[in-house]
């Protein structure tokens, strides 16, 4: 199952997660013999960044890192779950796969810089990216009137000032996950039907 690729089109793309970590003998907190536990697999939603934790079928075919759809083969169920209910592993992997899904889609997170809007009269979204503050802000905004940008390192080459551009975004993205009363989201669960 690892990494099958899907014909069904942007919604089956939408609907894929990245396995972060496996339990195959269930939670620990799972008071019941381990023979009775179903193997669970902690996964992060590739389009709204949501964690889930995936019942497994005994017979499932999944590692870590691999690209699973939430209604592939080998998951029996879903569920959504909050930073704080990950495992070590889990959270240890998570930064790698943000910057693996943000790799592999790039033209949409570059795309966010091209297209952030402002949020009140006072702030704008790319203000709410860490080390960006008013004077990065309005050369970002100069910079995209002029054309948008190709690539992060069209990006980062363009803004004087502006370095690891695509790390910043998997800052802000870890930051959402972790902080649940953050006031503004900017890509974390828009949309709870999506993974």
């Amino acid at each position: 199952m690892s990494d099958a690729e899907s014909d069904d089109g942007a919604s089956a793309e939408r609907s894929r997660a990245m396995v972060l970590d496996l339990l195959p003998n269930g939670r620990s907190d799972d008071d019941r013999p381990a023979h009775r536990k179903p193997p669970l697999a902690y996964a992060l939603g590739e389009s709204q960044f949501r964690l889930r934790e995936l019942t497994l079928a005994e017979d499932a075919d999944i590692g870590i890192g691999d690209r699973v759809p939430f209604d592939g083969d080998g998951i029996e169920s879903t569920r959504e779950m909050t930073h704080a209910d990950l495992s070590n592993a889990a959270r240890s992997e998570l930064e790698y796969a943000v910057g693996e899904i943000i790799d592999r889609d790039e033209a949409r997170f570059v795309g966010f810089y091209d297209d952030a809007q402002p949020i009140t009269l006072r702030l704008h979204q790319l203000n709410l990216l860490p080390g960006i503050g008013k004077k990065l802000r309005n050369s970002i905004l100069d910079e995209r009137k002029r054309a948008p940008f190709e690539g992060f390192d069209d990006l980062e080459e363009r803004v004087a000032g502006l370095h690891r551009p695509k790390e910043i975004l998997v800052e802000r993205l870890i930051e959402e996950l972790r902080d649940d009363d953050l006031k503004y989201r900017i890509f974390v669960g828009r949309d709870p039907d999506e993974g």
